[in-house]
């Protein structure tokens, strides 16, 4: 197991060299190149994959017996007064050495082993629920990136083609075949453009410092450009009862609850085994002067008498049983409930981008190309070719949102089932 984890991590150091060493291609242009990168150095993974370990070397200790002990006593050390006091074995009147061992009640070794094995599958499970969570921040991260560059890339379009239209304007103020307020209102909408992209640089770049944190780089590290789009999945795989089975099988909260709940469940069983007394068991053998003549025997017990305290604990060990259960049941409700949100969610995202692509965007082309011709024939006024242009710029914005809303609500559900789709 050890070696297994140790080759897995070298393995990913490796694939992160090779991906971040001087003249390789900033990671980026998929997500794939980023989930590599943080599988191997995200610090929130790394500690979690610790913490499990340690829980792992936990079993070995539950299983294991009390330390013996021993003791050593010196008796009469001045002989009844006819020496100074001596602390030699062999000077005194005799020497008794104690060994004991606490030996639990039957079966308290093993609950606790029991115990702490849930609580390692506890550790592991979280340990998966950390990776998802981080995975599904880079993959939100990514889709955020790629609707901003997308956004970035449609604003400087709108903004030449605004170029264009000041320049058509000024021909026509010129011959006297549109007023001056034209040429104005395309230079403000030119100002407006760039503002906008201004704002949008800015969230690009705190949207790259946020993703190189999550893969442990420097906050100003170069990010390559997102250049495509995970494929949705097709509607056929999207059944949500089938999709809930897997949940219930994979989501690592769910998990992580029910090994809460096996550990609760073997600590009220060891709650109870406190009914019974904890045995001690010696041996004392006794030196007289350089000879051992005589051997003791000792058997030692706790004595269970003060039952309402007993009683007390076993309550508190069943209300924390019952709580467990509680949180488990919770979770699985909410699971549910996330997972109908996001399917749900997803399904729009997905019509909505059909309809955009489809419909909405060819007749904003279509009548941005008319009003164009309008306005140039005089036939149409210049606050017409702007709101053409205003329909055909929220038409290609509302599908790179849909695209990007698409793989924020694909993440999630990825998330929520432990496992890609």
């Amino acid at each position: 197991m050890k070696r297994l984890l140790a080759l897995a991590l070298a393995m990913g150091s490796v694939a992160a060299w090779a991906q971040t060493a001087p003249g390789s291609d900033p990671p980026g242009a998929d997500v794939e190149s980023l989930l590599a990168l943080a599988r191997a150095n995200n610090p929130e993974v790394a500690g979690m994959r610790h913490e499990a370990l340690a829980a792992q070397q936990r079993i070995e200790q539950a299983d294991a017996l009390p330390d013996p002990r021993f003791k050593l006593e010196l008796q009469d050390v001045t002989k009844m007064g006819a020496q100074n006091p001596a602390l030699w074995p062999g000077d005194v009147g005799s020497t008794r050495y104690t060994f004991t061992q606490e030996l639990p009640w039957f079966g308290s070794r093993a609950l606790k082993r029991e115990q702490a094995e849930a609580a390692a599958l506890g550790a592991q499970a979280q340990v998966q629920g950390v990776w998802l969570d981080v995975a599904s921040r880079i993959k939100l991260g990514y889709a955020q990136l790629y609707f901003l560059q997308r956004n970035h890339r449609l604003n400087q379009e709108v903004l030449g083609l605004m170029q264009g239209l000041e320049q058509i304007a000024r021909a026509r103020y010129a011959g006297g075949l549109a007023p001056q307020q034209d040429v104005i209102r395309a230079q403000t909408e030119q100002t407006a453009m760039r503002g906008e992209l201004i704002a949008l640089q800015t969230e690009l770049h705190h949207g790259r410092a946020r993703m190189n944190a999550l893969l442990a780089r420097p906050i100003h590290a170069d990010l390559a450009e997102p250049q495509t789009l995970r494929p949705l999945p097709a509607a056929g795989s999207l059944e949500f009862a089938a999709l809930d089975q897997r949940a219930r099988a994979h989501n690592p909260q769910l998990a992580a609850e029910e090994a809460k709940l096996q550990a609760a469940d073997k600590g009220q069983a060891l709650v109870f085994k406190g009914r019974y007394p904890t045995l001690t068991l010696g041996i004392a053998p006794t030196q007289f002067q350089n000879d051992v003549k005589t051997w003791d025997l000792m058997l030692e017990m706790n004595i269970p008498l003060w039952q309402g305290t007993r009683r007390a604990q076993e309550r508190e060990a069943l209300a924390m049983r019952d709580a467990a259960q509680a949180r488990r049941d919770a979770a699985a409700i909410q699971l549910q409930a996330d997972l109908s949100e996001n399917l749900d969610a997803l399904e729009s995202a997905q019509e909505t981008e059909t309809l955009v692509s489809s419909s909405l965007l060819p007749q904003a082309e279509i009548s941005l190309r008319s009003a164009l011709a309008g306005y140039e024939a005089g036939k149409v006024d210049f606050a017409s070719v702007l709101d053409a242009q205003r329909q055909i710029r929220q038409a290609k914005l509302s599908r790179i949102k849909a695209q990007a809303e698409g793989q924020a609500r694909l993440a999630q559900i990825e998330r929520l089932l432990g496992e890609d789709l």
